[in-house]
């Protein structure tokens, strides 16, 4: 079913278009990724398809009935009254008889019959209308957003900037929408709520198109890509990885066409010219005519192409001592909190640390530690190495002054620097023409991490400190910093919960939870793989605890004699259910509470475990069945390329057209492969999955 419906859709300010012709349509439970530099305008068009804006051409249609949720990357968040009201601000019926009830509540405290009918049929109502559930619901969104039980009565006025940006989400999320609009959703989230929260989209009913640079996230929520250009439109069905590969391959076929009708043109032209006034005038008059009628290839439009021309360039630095920094004792509190205590860390030259852990551990605080600009009252020693030049990026940018202009701030730093050679500067940062006259209070929030990086590369360091530096910067320029960091001479610390990023740099991990600090050798992947270990170790062993358990129980009802009584807790547990969530098991209600016993029970529990086990086995043959039909079609669809990229390099003979549409049906049935491809993959690991269940069943 079809929520969404996108035709030729163009948008800009004044005479220039921002993006034209844009047509895609997304299917319930489709979720798709919106990809393209900063300043393309994604955010402009997910309003547009939440209607906030309207569009110069086309149309946005939604299906009716359907609800639609959108998350702002501006974290514009006007609910009102505490955490709770505004997770329920969704549902205006059961936020109404909440607070009702809450007045109810109060007001049979007098003990009279009226206010206490009342409150028995608020009560009844609240139940009816799904209040219950939903606030359970909310509860367990919120915990997994970082907000605990005595924060739902706090006032959303007093939550920080984080804070609101993560209510918001959760607001979003708890609506369960038809169609779902997420706006860089993981900005400021740390890296167990990104994981959290992908496998919460994942099991995602309606549909979502999302905007954001992570690229793990993307890659394990969207598996489709949509690229937004300023003339063009690609739609990939693969995940952003994949799509990255395939979008190469696409522009390289598409330069090779465009460059070859064009020395087709030329050499056609040349004709013309020479023999225009000669013997043969017809031949040349009638090429000119198939030229006027020929349909021009343009030049495939490289959306990536000037935001990768932002260069992170390390200014040469003196080399530092072996031992960098020396910390000996660490500890901090905040509010009235400890954050951590006794932390002992010693860094060496060429060392690239990534701190992590849950937002308010205190990682920041610690970086600002060990670089020197702790608060009095920390505790603790940081010797430091000989020979140091020492750069700081703030995640929230206070370097910059919102006043000044670009130029100004970085001539902040290097008065030397005339505006033409500031100007200059600046163009490796993709500041072009007069964004280098433009003052910063105007800028968004990728070009001024740009400019503080800028200012902090301007002179030579060999100890950086990075709190969030990939928070704001599109995936092009976070790749860059991520290649010039690794081949940076001197040490890091930085903190980042962008996973791509930190697989790509770091060299050891600090992980700081609870008030706990572990530091741990390897890069970032060594430290997700340990996590993950301790994870599957701890689920082996609770798994072996809960047969330990099952056992005794299961040889006491191994006999055929007459079963006991069942004991009060499991009379309470056959009644009220396991308080695991479990089911409680079938009781009888003549009498005494028993499970069902005997050869009837035990004869119809085999014959459904046979009617179970025989719908899987038709299940993995139907799959099994789908997987030849897949296999078949994509070795016949992988040969048909082959020929078909084959004719395409062939000269056309001056058929434009013809090859235009070749090119067209190539593209076509490339897209049909991958997308044969990518269901073989997932009936396969299922498949597989199953066929491993089975095995050590």
């Amino acid at each position: 079913m079809t929520v969404l419906q996108v035709a030729d859709l163009s948008f800009g300010y004044g005479a220039d278009k921002l993006f034209q012709g844009i047509t895609f349509s997304l299917e319930h439970g489709q979720r798709a990724a919106l990809v393209a530099p900063n300043g393309a305008g994604k955010s402009t068009l997910l309003r547009l398809v939440a209607r906030e804006l309207a569009p110069d051409t086309g149309s946005v249609v939604i299906r009716k009935g359907v609800r639609v949720a959108y998350f702002r990357q501006s974290h514009e968040l006007h609910a009102q009254g505490t955490v709770l009201d505004a997770f329920l601000s969704g549902f205006s019926e059961v936020l109404e008889l909440r607070h009702a009830l809450t007045a109810a509540q109060h007001a049979a405290a007098s003990g009279s019959e009226a206010d206490l009918a009342r409150l028995s049929d608020l009560t009844d109502r609240y139940h009816i209308a799904g209040g219950d559930d939903l606030e359970r619901r909310v509860e367990i969104i919120a915990a997994h957003l970082g907000f605990r039980p005595a924060d739902m009565d706090r006032p959303v006025s007093s939550l920080s900037g984080g804070e609101r940006g993560r209510l918001q989400l959760g607001v979003v999320l708890a609506i369960e929408p038809d169609l779902l609009l997420l706006d860089e959703p993981t900005n400021h989230l740390d890296i167990e709520t990104i994981t959290w929260l992908e496998k919460h989209l994942a099991g995602l009913a309606g549909a979502l198109l999302c905007v954001s640079h992570d690229r793990a996230f993307l890659d394990a929520v969207c598996p489709s890509t949509m690229e937004l250009g300023h003339r063009s439109f690609r739609v990939y069905p693969l995940r952003y990885s994949d799509y990255a590969v395939a979008r190469e391959e696409d522009l390289a076929r598409e330069r090779e066409l465009a460059e070859r009708q064009e020395a087709f043109v030329a050499k056609t032209e040349e004709f013309i010219r020479r023999n225009i006034a000669g013997q043969k005038t017809k031949q040349a008059q009638s090429r000119r005519k198939m030229l006027e009628k020929l349909d021009t290839v343009e030049r495939p439009e490289d959306v990536w192409a000037t935001a990768e021309r932002v260069r992170f360039r390390f200014a040469p630095a003196p080399r530092s001592g072996d031992i960098v920094l020396d910390a000996r004792g660490l500890g901090a509190s905040r509010g009235g909190r400890a954050l951590f205590s006794g932390v002992e860390l010693l860094l060496r030259r060429g060392d690239r640390v990534g701190v992590v852990g849950p937002n308010g551990s205190g990682k920041s605080t610690l970086l600002k530690l060990l670089a020197g600009a702790g608060a009095p009252e920390d505790q603790g020693e940081v010797r430091r190495g000989t020979n140091l030049c020492q750069g700081y990026f703030d995640q929230h940018l206070g370097s910059l002054d919102p006043a000044r202009t670009a130029v100004e701030e970085i001539r902040s730093v290097r008065a030397d620097m005339n505006v033409d050679a500031t100007r200059q500067y600046l163009s490796r940062f993709r500041f072009y023409g007069d964004d280098a006259l433009r003052k910063v209070q105007g800028f968004s929030g990728g070009e001024r991490s740009r400019l503080a990086l800028a200012k902090l590369l301007l002179e030579p360091r060999n100890l950086l400190f990075l709190d969030e530096p990939t928070n704001h910067l599109d995936i092009p320029a976070a790749e860059i910093l991520e290649e010039a960091l690794t081949g940076f001479e001197g040490t890091v610390v930085l903190v980042s919960h962008d996973r791509r990023f930190l697989e790509g740099v770091t060299t050891r991990v600090v992980a700081v939870r609870d008030g706990q600090v572990d530091v741990y050798p390897g890069g970032f992947r060594d430290y997700r793989d340990h996590l993950e270990k301790l994870a599957a170790d701890a689920a082996r062993e609770e798994e072996a605890a809960r047969e330990a358990a099952r056992a005794p129980a299961q040889g006491a009802r191994g006999g055929r004699g007459a079963a006991p009584a069942a004991a009060p807790r499991d009379e309470a547990r056959a009644a009220a259910g396991d308080r695991s969530g479990k089911p409680a098991r079938a009781v009888r209600r003549s009498g005494s509470t028993m499970p069902p016993t005997g050869d009837a029970g035990d004869a119809a529990a085999r014959r459904r475990a046979f009617e179970s086990d025989k719908a899987t086995a038709r299940a993995a043959e139907r799959k099994r069945k789908r997987v030849k039909e897949l296999e078949a079609e994509i070795a016949a669809g992988e040969s048909q390329l082959a020929a078909m990229r084959e004719e395409l390099k062939k000269d056309p003979g001056g058929d434009w057209a013809k090859l235009a549409e070749a090119a067209r049906k190539e593209q076509a049935l490339a897209k049909r492969v991958d997308e044969a491809m990518a269901e073989w993959m997932a009936l396969s690991e299922e498949l597989g999955a199953s066929a491993t269940a089975g095995g050590g069943a």
